[in-house]
């Protein structure tokens, strides 16, 4: 089944490098949606049929932290598999991630690394041997 990506990050430059690596991980991926902040990303979760959902926690508007928040009170995103895609990684703010169900990958990372993730909150196999 391919995978219809959201992707959340304020910096395009950062939502450019997700995608990316997203394209050459031979993943299945459908369509990608990109949104600039927050309270956008949460509407196009809503909105769209999303399989998956890439945040950055720093963002204007609403936070990564407050969109996940929102996504689990709704019915209908309650269970989509999300992955922080941050620079912050405190303990405090892992924890929290963590009661929430969601993977998390600091930047800057690796493709390897954002795949290997993304494989994980979606249930798949990362290994290929």
């Amino acid at each position: 089944m391919a995978l219809n990506v959201l992707v959340v990050d304020d910096s395009a430059v950062m939502r450019k490098m997700i995608v990316r690596a997203l394209e050459l991980s031979g993943l299945p991926v459908a369509r990608v949606f990109e949104a600039a902040n927050g309270a956008t990303g949460l509407a196009s979760a809503i909105e769209h049929p999303i399989d998956l959902a890439l945040l950055d926690i720093n963002m204007p508007e609403m936070n990564g932290l407050a969109v996940l928040a929102e996504l689990r009170k709704n019915p209908k995103t309650s269970e989509l598999p999300v992955v922080m895609v941050s620079t912050e990684g405190s303990e405090q703010r892992m924890e929290m991630i963590r009661e929430c169900g969601a993977g998390f990958v600091r930047k800057p990372f690796t493709p390897e690394l954002l795949v290997s993730a993304v494989v994980n909150a979606v249930g798949g196999d990362d290994d290929d041997e």
